[in-house]
């Protein structure tokens, strides 16, 4: 086993968990779900069977990840954050299998106690603040507040917020210059080559 995992921590048969792994004390991971390399799992975090986590992920205590959520690499999960996976649940019918997909790509940031409803999309580097309710999919490196959340700015890959100038510029001390155009956000290399979604 090249993972860590407390003795507390209920993994079942069938569950891929990546080198590097640190899993703390009452998690529960069933059977068919993937966890990939250096991942850290707070306290009694679920994670159900079709899920899958990528690399370099951090997901915080009291988070249940459910069948339908797609999480890509550097993903940050804050403590209490909420997924759905059915849009209209009611307790007499059973909808297994009408899971709808929620995709968080690399880098996305979920702050404490948000919730996200499911069916959505949160391009890269997105960053949802604590407790802002999630309804639609969010644009690349966008800020999202409130209650139903809505973008009021820019973030950098480094978590910082962007403020861009006339012509649509913005500088990152850690991550380097950024472009507005047309409502979207790209990083620019040193070369000038953007990076979008």
């Amino acid at each position: 086993m090249d993972y860590l995992a407390h003795p507390t921590a209920v993994i079942d048969d069938g569950a891929k968990i990546g080198s590097g792994c640190r899993i703390w004390h009452f998690c529960h991971l069933t059977a068919g779900c993937e966890i990939g390399e250096n991942c850290n799992l707070g306290q009694n975090v679920y994670v159900a069977g079709g899920v899958k986590l990528g690399s370099g992920c951090k997901v915080q205590n009291n988070v249940s990840l459910y069948d339908g959520l797609q999480v890509d690499d550097h993903v940050f999960i804050g403590p209490s954050a909420v997924f759905t996976n059915i849009n209209n649940p009611r307790a007499h019918i059973n909808r297994r299998g009408e899971y709808a997909s929620t995709h968080l790509e690399d880098g996305v940031t979920i702050g404490a106690n948000a919730t996200i409803v499911c069916g959505v999309r949160l391009h890269r580097y997105a960053f949802v603040a604590a407790g802002a309710v999630v309804t639609g999919d969010v644009p690349a490196y966008a800020l999202m507040m409130g209650v139903p959340a809505r973008p009021v700015g820019w973030m950098s890959e480094a978590g910082h917020r962007l403020t861009f100038d006339g012509n649509g510029r913005a500088e990152c001390p850690d991550s380097g210059s950024y472009q507005l155009r047309g409502g979207e956000v790209s990083r620019i290399d040193e070369d000038g080559a953007r990076h979008s979604n």
